[in-house]
């Protein structure tokens, strides 16, 4: 239950990730660009609580994973009246017949999840005509699934001049910001440098290059709680950590498996979809 302990508890905890990233950067090689990381803390399940006590620790930028857990979210009276400047990232999959809901949420600052051409189209003129009034564009990533995983959202990496080149000629509404990779989940540091931060960082280069760019123009988003120093030390820009934050999500329509089960090995199939759930946890 909510109340003051668990209030403390999440200041506590989100000060720690702050200093966390602020030495991670002070680390970063003195050749990568000065961009100060930013941190999205992922509120994916957490009561809208938990949301303002972050903001009044200072807190700005928060993302979830979910179109409907977005909406009602950033909908909440309580958020609304208590959280003015608050920014929301949507880092999930956006299937397109869920872009018109999405682009109507309160405070939408980025969509870190574009992975197509189509998906750009469409949540370009769909920014369009819901902000006919406006001259303001949306901040959007482009999402590489730089582990090739089935598994796993995003553009083939050989897909991301193209791209990003159409977003750049195509889409007026759109301001792109940067690329995204989620990568593969439990990658070993002892092993060497993540190779999909490593990948992300090669397609940056190669955006630049092709298309102009100077690199401190182009972010990236990459890095989770388990591993967001390392990003930050290789060269991300944007960092997602939700649970080193809010502690530990809950499933409450996640059935509890009965002893019998739980001793068994999963099959291929259901590995698959743990696997699915955790990477998305950020």
């Amino acid at each position: 239950m909510w109340k003051v302990g668990m209030s403390e508890e999440v200041g506590k905890a989100l000060q720690a990730v702050v200093d966390r990233v602020n030495q991670a950067a002070a680390r970063r090689p003195k050749t990568l660009p000065a961009v100060p990381p930013r941190l999205v803390a992922v509120s994916k399940t957490k009561p809208p609580d938990m949301v303002i006590e972050a903001y009044r620790k200072g807190h700005r930028n928060f993302g979830e994973n979910y179109v409907n857990e977005l909406v009602d979210k950033a909908s909440n009276p309580q958020i609304l009246e208590s959280c003015p400047e608050i920014e929301w990232h949507f880092i999930g999959h956006l299937q397109k017949n869920n872009v018109n809901k999405l682009l109507g949420v309160p405070n939408l600052f980025m969509v870190e999840t574009v992975d197509s051409v189509k998906l750009a189209d469409k949540v370009n003129s769909s920014w369009l005509r819901l902000r006919t009034a406006s001259t303001q564009t949306l901040k959007i990533m482009v999402q590489i699934n730089t582990s090739g995983e089935e598994s796993k959202h995003g553009l083939p990496p050989g897909e991301t001049v193209t791209t990003v080149k159409h977003i750049l000629s195509k889409c007026s509404a759109l301001h792109f910001s940067g690329l995204m990779t989620i990568g593969r989940y439990g990658y070993d540091l002892a092993d060497g440098p993540n190779p999909d931060f490593q990948a992300l960082l090669s397609r940056r280069q190669e955006v630049c290059a092709s298309l102009q760019l100077p690199l401190e123009d182009v972010e990236l988003s990459m890095g989770m709680s388990t591993d967001f120093e390392h990003a930050i030390e290789v060269g991300s820009t944007n960092v997602r950590v939700g649970s080193t934050i809010f502690g530990n999500r809950d499933y409450p329509n996640t059935p509890t498996p009965s002893p019998e089960r739980k001793s068994k090995v999963p099959t291929e199939e259901a590995a698959k979809k743990m696997e699915r759930l955790t990477v998305t946890e950020q």
